[in-house]
């Protein structure tokens, strides 16, 4: 996902889709852990999504404080 793509989340389907990530990473460790995966790669990307998807979040909650305060 890009962050242009993230950008135009708003906060709801950004955290939803940080719970979606979260649980599709889960589900990606425990099928590594059992068998290696095709592409092992995929647990590092889903892992930098998660990043960018929080990092998103957290920037908007800042400016929402920032411009109530």
């Amino acid at each position: 996902m890009k962050n242009s793509e993230i950008r135009e989340l708003n906060t709801k389907e950004l955290e939803e889709r940080i719970d979606n990530e979260k649980s599709y990473l889960a589900k990606l460790r425990l099928n590594h852990a059992i068998s290696p995966l095709d592409n092992p790669q995929k647990i590092m990307h889903t892992r930098r999504t998660i990043a960018r998807l929080k990092t998103e979040l957290n920037k908007r909650k800042r400016e929402e404080v920032k411009n109530n305060s």
